[in-house]
């Protein structure tokens, strides 16, 4: 099982990443799109990256605005794997 981390190890991971927040214990970023075929492509953009990494995030899709929320749920809460997904996520086009 992944390790979870610490509360000061989630507060300076957390400011390293741009465009996440923590929302109920789980990272969180809302994305907006010109319109819902962006939005969808962008969501498509992220089955390849989570299913390498073997780290599903939970998905909110709204028109154009897109939110994803990410946890470990098997370790009940954050780890290493939600900060590595987050910053793949943040990295793509």
């Amino acid at each position: 099982m992944t390790s979870l981390l610490s509360e000061s190890e989630i507060q300076e991971r957390v400011g390293q990443l741009s465009g996440w927040t923590l929302k109920d214990q789980q990272l969180q970023s809302v994305m907006t799109f010109k319109d819902f075929v962006a939005a969808i492509g962008f969501v498509n953009q992220l089955v390849e990256p989570a299913e390498a990494a073997g780290h599903h995030p939970d998905i909110e899709i709204s028109y154009n605005k897109v939110t994803i929320n990410l946890t470990t749920h098997d370790a009940g809460g954050l780890t290493e794997k939600d900060f590595s997904l987050a910053q793949t996520i943040s990295d793509l086009p």
